[in-house]
């Protein structure tokens, strides 16, 4: 994995090449769950890393991914979003799935999904648990952090 310097510019473009890899119902998709996590998080950093097995977009108040508090990460069965400290929230209406010691995650189908109350609580409830919170003010910066040579496909196959 080689971490990439770019400009925002080459940022940008470079993560259209990488949600171009996708199907256009996931691209689409993609886009629009980005747009509306900038929209909720304008002061959070984006972090890009087109791995092996997903391609993710993590959000985190500054440079370091261990302070990320959520992240989309979509793979060619579909799109999540993801909240990195999950298995810390109360979770009533049972919406984030995944069983490890941190990270829980909800299947997103629409942008949508995430202006939903519930969805917001938990959204909200990941932010206010933050060990380190977002910057008050500013705009976060897009960085790509790594690329892996070789990745699964991020298409589903034709049959």
């Amino acid at each position: 994995m080689a971490k990439a310097k770019t400009t925002s510019d080459d940022a940008e473009r470079q993560l259209d090449g990488f949600i171009d890899k996708f199907d256009e119902k996931s691209q689409k998709l993609i886009r629009e769950v980005r747009k509306a996590m900038r929209k909720r998080l304008p002061t959070a950093n984006e972090m890009v890393y087109d791995n092996y097995n997903f391609f993710v977009i993590g959000y985190s108040p500054n440079d370091r991914p261990s302070d990320a508090i959520f992240s989309i990460a979509a793979g060619a069965s579909g799109v999540s979003v993801c909240f990195i400290q999950g298995a810390r929230l109360e979770d009533p209406d049972k919406l984030l799935s995944g069983g490890g010691v941190q990270t829980r995650f909800l299947r997103v189908e629409s942008a949508k999904d995430l202006a939903r109350p519930e969805v917001e609580s938990l959204l909200s409830a990941a932010l206010a648990q933050a060990k380190t919170p977002l910057p008050p003010t500013g705009r976060g910066t897009l960085v790509i952090r790594s690329v892996s040579a070789k990745q699964r496909p991020r298409r589903k196959p034709t049959k």
